[in-house]
């Protein structure tokens, strides 16, 4: 059996991987008033963080179900199956329409697999699945190890401004007013597919210390990691941090990822988190 891989432009998988991988990208969309970009494809994060100093925050939306049929229908023919890694159904319908799109395909067998995160740890799944399905593993055998990786899978994000949170909804104008006013920093973290607050703390550096202990705690109990500083445009203190960790923590290969337009409409700007996963 032969499988194809595809995730969406949440996972922020470099282009070089992808294409290294021959992992397949469906993306997700952002809306700046009437002008609609496909993220990662005609939209870099880059361009997202310039975009939004002058324009008013946009909106995101899943890829339509047709564009899913699509790529499954042009991977029918060199393909027997396909395994989709999307994010969290718990915060897009993009998984419900990968579900959906298998149902009205012929020719080819789809695995929607939900990550149940976002991100570069979404984008671990796939970097997985992409290996074994290169080695000829079955696409059951591949779902069942993403299964087992989910055990160990972790995510936490330190947002910098509450306003991004507090326009989009999900703070109120009074709530984001007083925690700028105290400087909290809320952690952040995936439960039950939804993002939700995990701890409030008061500094940047005691968010960020607090996300290191989190991860000492899980890999202290031996065995190898894969870990991602994930930024949103705040490239060069990340490298800073992954080079004071890789020094900490020897028995974890850290990687660098950032928050694209997607997710960084939500987060904001100066943003930081970490994800990882046993290997």
């Amino acid at each position: 059996m032969k499988t194809a891989i595809v995730t969406d432009s949440t996972a922020y998988i470099p282009k070089e991987l992808r294409e290294k991988w021959n992992i397949h990208m469906i993306s997700l969309n952002v809306i700046f008033g009437t002008e609609v970009y496909q993220e990662e494809e005609d939209l870099s994060a880059n361009a997202f963080y310039d975009e939004i100093k002058t324009k008013d925050l946009p909106t995101t939306s899943q890829p339509p179900i047709g564009k899913f049929v699509e790529l499954f229908e042009e991977l029918s023919s060199g393909y027997d199956a396909v395994i989709c890694v999307h994010l969290s159904s718990g915060i897009s319908g993009t998984y419900q329409g990968a579900v959906t799109a298998g149902t009205m395909v012929e020719g080819i067998k789809v695995y929607p697999f939900d990550s149940e995160i976002s991100c570069m740890v979404q984008g671990f799944y796939a970097l997985e699945a992409a290996e074994m399905a290169g080695r000829g593993e079955p696409a059951e055998v591949i779902m069942s190890r993403l299964s087992d990786l989910q055990k160990s899978a972790r995510a936490y994000f330190m947002v910098d401004d509450l306003s991004n949170l507090q326009r989009g909804g999900r703070l109120s104008s009074a709530q984001a007013f007083i925690g700028s006013l105290l400087q909290v920093k809320p952690l952040l973290h995936f439960e039950n597919k939804v993002i939700v607050p995990f701890e409030k703390i008061r500094t940047r550096k005691k968010a960020l210390k607090r996300i290191v202990d989190l991860l000492g705690e899980d890999v202290s109990g031996g065995g190898d990691y894969r870990a991602v500083i994930i930024h949103a445009n705040r490239e060069e203190e990340a490298e800073e941090w992954r080079q004071e960790l890789s020094a900490l923590y020897p028995n974890v290969d850290f990687v660098i990822g950032y928050f694209g337009a997607v997710i960084g409409t939500h987060l904001g700007e100066g943003a930081m988190g970490m994800g990882w996963m046993k290997r």
